[in-house]
Formats: structure tokens, sequence, C-alpha cells
């Protein structure tokens, strides 16, 4: 951590060169240089997500099981079977002479989980609402399509069915509508909240006055890994555009020009609360590329990414490209605030790593019977 990047209580006379930089965009070009801790953060996931998915479908059963060929709809049931079998701590398998294939129902352990997942999605409800109107408030026209957010929802928190379970409940905070010559459906926000429409950043910032009795300058927390070389440019580069305006991803930036640092740092606050509306404080970066026009964005806007290494980190892992937020991880790959869902994410992780030890068992069982 370098203290010196992350502002000064005062604030020392500009000189020309930062007047220059708030009337252009100053050309500076930082490295990419792998982070194996946050790329841990990222791979260690990998199979999470369709894990919890088939999960979802076969708890959604009545009967408690599911057969194979309707469980994934888009892959062939020979490939769901053989993926659910490499977790033999989550499915358990089933066959029906009647339909003459697999069927998978969930362990006792996994049925468990998913009871207390289910009880946590109706105590934090509040919270994913507000989660949800604070994105709805960052977009210039309050209102979002259902394909944007669903690219968010897992990130979210969000229960798969949000549109038809969560947002019917709550009419004073969401409207869907279709606007004219739109195929889309869009989900609109009704009503402003002034107490949602505080950063996260501007939140740590009212702390820190509170605890030391002073005013800092509004700056982003910046981390870099180690080994990590910053020429002295680049170091006054950063720390002088730290100094910059604020501006709050919640307010109008309508009259920022694109093309000045100060509209830069106002990027990098979006792109900063956006990671914070998320769990895990990370998410895929084609995940944001249909937000440019809905959050007031410039052309090429993901480059903040590769000019802000030290706020954000880009994981190549898994064949995409996963924007993790540098500050939420601290120096290890555990969150330092970690919502109780992210919890429970960790206990399917866990039960999921379970199965190799049970598969490692059967093979070694087998190979005994062999002899």
């Amino acid at each position: 951590m370098m203290p010196w990047l992350i502002g000064r209580s005062r604030h020392r006379p500009l000189r020309p060169a930062v007047e220059l930089q708030r009337a252009t965009l100053v050309n500076v070009k930082l490295k990419w240089t792998k982070d194996r801790t946050l790329d841990s953060v990222v791979s260690r996931e990998r199979h999470l997500r369709p894990v919890l998915h088939l999960i979802e479908r076969i708890s959604a059963d009545s009967s408690g099981q599911s057969p194979a060929q309707e469980l994934s709809p888009r892959r062939h049931h020979s490939e769901v079977s053989t993926f659910m079998r490499r977790f033999p701590s989550v499915f358990y398998e089933t066959f029906s002479s009647r339909t003459g294939g697999p069927w998978f129902a969930l362990t006792n352990a996994a049925c468990l989980l998913r009871q207390r997942e289910l009880r946590l999605l109706c105590q934090m409800e509040s919270d994913f609402v507000d989660r949800l109107r604070r994105l709805l408030m960052m977009s210039v026209d309050r209102a979002l399509p259902l394909g944007t957010i669903d690219q968010l929802r897992w990130d979210m928190g969000l229960p798969s069915c949000y549109q038809r379970s969560l947002v019917p409940r709550y009419p004073t905070f969401f409207d869907l509508i279709q606007p004219p010559g739109d195929e889309r459906v869009w989900m609109k926000l009704v009503s402003w909240d002034t107490r949602l429409a505080v950063s996260e950043l501007q939140r740590s910032r009212a702390a820190q006055v509170s605890e030391e009795g002073e005013e800092k300058c509004l700056a982003f927390p910046v981390r870099f890994p180690r080994g990590f070389g910053l020429k002295k440019k680049c170091m006054e580069w950063l720390h002088e555009w730290q100094t910059l305006p604020y501006t709050s991803p919640y307010a109008d930036a309508s009259g920022l020009d694109p093309r000045t640092d100060v509209s830069e740092k106002r990027n990098v606050g979006v792109f900063h609360e956006l990671l914070h509306l998320t769990l895990g404080k990370k998410t895929e970066r084609k995940n944001v590329s249909n937000l440019r026009k809905a959050l007031s964005l410039p052309q090429k806007f993901t480059k903040v990414f590769e000019r802000h290494p030290g706020i954000f980190y880009l994981s190549q892992k898994m064949g995409t490209q996963t924007v993790v937020l540098r500050e939420a991880y601290g120096a290890g790959r555990e969150l330092l605030y970690k919502h109780p869902l992210i919890d429970i994410r960790d206990e399917y992780l866990a039960l999921m790593k379970d199965s190799w030890t049970t598969r490692r068992s059967d093979e070694r069982a087998d190979e005994c019977t062999c002899v």
C-alpha cells in the first residue's frame, strides 16, 4: 500500500500542469501485472454457478428429483449427467426404468444447504431490493432492460425469478415497461431515495471524517501487487488525478467533458460503485458492455480498467476477463467483508470439494476390488 496515493488532508496549490489536466485527458498507460491471488478468487468459482443452477432446478421439482434431459435443455443430457457425477457430495443419481435414463436428486447435505440458502434469500430480501434500486438510480433514465440486469443477476445475488417474485411485491419501487418500438422489457425506477444515492466511497469518507475529525481528499483506495513498478511520471499523474473533483455516480454528469481526467474519475467512480453492488466485488467485463449509454459513459469506457490497475484487476482466467475490485480483497483472496450469501456459496464450494475426496476413495475401493 502506498499511503500518498490515497490523497492528502490538505491540497497544495494547483500548478499550471494540474489545471491542464482538468481540461485534457492525460495519456498515461500502466502495465498489466499478473496477480495470482486474485486469479485464484476467480478460478475457484469455475463450476459453482452451473452447480447452483442445477441445484435450483432439482429443488424446484415437487418430487425432489429430475431427469437429466430436463435439467439443462441447451446441453445433451449425457453432458449434464457426466458433469453432475463429478460432484457425488452434491448430487445423488438414480435410474428410472420408465424413462430409461438417469435421474438426479440432492444429497442430504446439499438439501440442507439449499434450505438455508432459501431462508437467507427471504431474510436478505430488502438488501437485494436496495441493490437493484441503486443500480437503476445510477442509470440516466432510471431504467434498464431486463436483459442487462440479468447479466448482473448472479453477481448481485438476485434470485433467478426476481422479475416475477421480487418486483411485483414492490410497486412503489419498480415498474416493468415496454417502450414503443422496443421489443425489450425494461425495469423502471418508480421513486428516488436520497438515502441510497450515496456511493460507497462517500460513505467511507464520511466514516473517516467522523473518526478522525478532519476532512480528507475523496480519493480511491489504491493497492498495487507486489513487484509492480510505477514510473515517476505515472506516480505524479496518479497523485494529481486523485486530487481532482469526485462526481458521484448518482449525480447528473451531463456537464462533464468526456475528454478530461475529471470525467475519467467519474467513470472510475461508476465502476467502483457498480462493483460494490456485487456480492463478490467482481464481474465479467462483458457484463458491463451494454451499460455505456445507460450510465452515460464514453466510447471504449472499459479502458479505465487498464489505466487504473491499482483500483481494478483484470483477471484472464476461465477464457474471459473478470474485473475485480482490489480494495475488497486486501492482501489475501478472502473478502474483507463477506455478504451472508457469499458464506453460503463458500459452503457449496466446500461441499463440491468434498466430492473429490469421495471420488478418490471410490476409485481406491474399486482398485482393491479388482485386485
